[in-house]
C-alpha cells in the first residue's frame, strides 16, 4: 500500500487525490510520503533504544521452570535458558523475575477491585 502511495505521488498527484484514490485519510498519505522523503523507504524502520537480552520463547521457558520449582536458583535457569541460545546474566533473569511477580501482582489486585467494583453496584 505504501509503494502505491509513492507510486501516485511520484506521478504528480497530490495528497487529496492520493488519499481518495486509495480511500486512505490524507493526514496517513503525507506521514508515508514524508517518510520517503526523510528515509528514502517506506519500510519500518528499527526502533530506538537496547533491544530485549530474553526472547519471549525464553521467557515463558523461564516461567515454566520456576512454576515447576519454584526454588531454582537463578543460575541454574542461566544454564537452562543456555538451551535456548538466550546468553543473560543472572541478575537479568532475576529482573525479569521481580518483574512478572510485580505484574502478576497488579493483575490480581486489579481483578480483585473489578470484583469488589462489581459487587458494590
Amino acid at each position: 500500500m505504501r509503494k502505491k502511495v509513492i507510486e501516485i505521488h511520484q506521478s504528480g498527484k497530490g495528497y487529496k487525490a492520493n488519499s481518495k484514490a486509495l480511500g486512505l485519510p490524507r493526514t496517513t498519505v503525507r506521514a508515508i510520503i514524508y517518510k520517503w522523503r526523510k528515509h528514502g523507504t517506506v519500510e519500518n524502520l528499527p526502533r530506538s533504544g537496547r533491544q530485549t537480552k530474553i526472547t519471549p520463547r525464553a521467557q515463558r521457558q523461564l516461567i515454566q521452570e520456576v512454576t515447576k520449582n519454584p526454588t531454582t536458583t537463578s543460575k541454574e535457569l542461566q544454564a537452562s535458558l543456555a538451551s535456548v541460545k538466550a546468553g543473560v546474566h543472572d541478575s537479568t533473569i532475576r529482573k525479569r523475575l521481580a518483574k512478572m511477580v510485580c505484574m502478576a501482582e497488579l493483575k490480581m489486585k486489579t481483578a480483585a477491585e473489578q470484583k469488589e467494583h462489581k459487587g458494590s453496584s
